[in-house]
């Protein structure tokens, strides 16, 4: 692993062109992470970086440079492209041709899903966030962590352990928490705006989901789901979707939560969250998603009501 980032830098330090990507429909973590790899580039030294994130949810807007994030890019091709967040080379969607033309990918994750589709692969899928990666990613390379730099890497800590509360939490993350907490990182501030401030359009959307909840199972399985005519409705902007999930796992008896949602021209993202027995990564892999044990996802094209009754069936057999 070591020989690994040596390797990464010593193509970080060659590149001309760098460009930073992180998966499609992006949390916390794969906004954070990605900004504070292009912050940490930038303070480097290197001044011809691009991050391209097409659809940034408006909850981390207040990051450090977030305004300088891309949708899209002129270049056609980088000398060097960074997959931040990123299980798999589809997961980037319709801008992994900038990962694919680049004369050197790399990969930094913590899925165990991860496909180590790039040249060169870190990926640690013992980390709880992809954040706390990138955070012995910038002290192996001795890259000055200043407070807008750890405010990013712990807007992904905060999202992807839940605000601390998920079994993949360790000290060390507590650990690395404590060191942005002496950088200077606002700690109660970050974590507000991450999980606790809603837009209106997030909240009518939760009351939609809400609304629709089935349970199935003698009550050990949630359902619901959000059309194109809901987002529509409430004037939903990326993002607005976040949370949403967690509700039906939060409930007593829940093992596991199902949450579908409209994407647009026909697709939906199906999000998988389980509380003790079930891997959900294994059922997402078998429909060409993936992610973790206790939170993974994957896409669709099939109708709405094909998507409840397979994974519904599916979801029975691994109770």
């Amino acid at each position: 692993m070591i020989g690994t980032l040596d390797k990464i830098l010593e193509e970080i330090n060659k590149a001309e062109s760098i460009v930073i990507l992180a998966h499609e429909n992006p949390d916390g973590d794969a906004v954070g992470t990605s900004l504070a790899l292009y912050n940490a580039l930038k303070s480097y030294g290197k001044n011809n970086v691009d991050i391209i994130i097409p659809e940034c949810p408006k909850t981390f807007t207040f990051l450090p440079n977030a305004n300088e994030i891309k949708k899209e890019s002129d270049v056609d091709n980088y000398d060097l492209a960074i997959a931040i967040d990123c299980a798999t080379l589809e997961m980037l969607n319709g801008w992994k041709k900038y990962f694919e033309n680049a004369g050197t990918s790399i990969v930094i994750d913590h899925h165990g899903t991860n496909t180590m589709y790039g040249d060169y692969n870190f990926v640690n899928p013992d980390s709880p966030a992809c954040a706390e990666v990138m955070i012995v990613v910038l002290n192996y390379f001795k890259m000055e962590i200043n407070k807008d730099i750890g405010t990013c890497l712990l807007a992904g800590i905060i999202t992807d352990t839940g605000g601390f509360k998920y079994q993949g939490v360790t000290a060390e993350t507590f650990e690395f928490v404590a060191a942005l907490l002496n950088k200077g990182v606002n700690v109660s501030d970050t974590y507000r705006k991450v999980l606790q401030v809603k837009t209106k359009s997030a909240f009518e959307l939760s009351r939609i989901a809400n609304n629709r909840l089935e349970f199935f199972e003698e009550g050990k399985i949630a359902y619901t789901y959000i059309t194109m005519e809901d987002l529509e409705n409430v004037n939903a902007v990326p993002g607005d979707h976040e949370g949403i999930v967690d509700v039906g796992r939060d409930i007593e008896g829940v093992e596991v939560s199902i949450f579908v949602r409209a994407n647009g021209n026909g697709k939906y993202k199906i999000s998988l969250r389980s509380n003790e027995k079930v891997n959900v990564a294994e059922i997402a892999l078998l429909f060409g998603g993936g992610g973790h044990v206790k939170a993974a996802a994957y896409p669709s094209r099939e109708d709405i009501e094909t998507i409840k009754s397979k994974i519904i069936n599916e979801v029975k057999r691994y109770l």
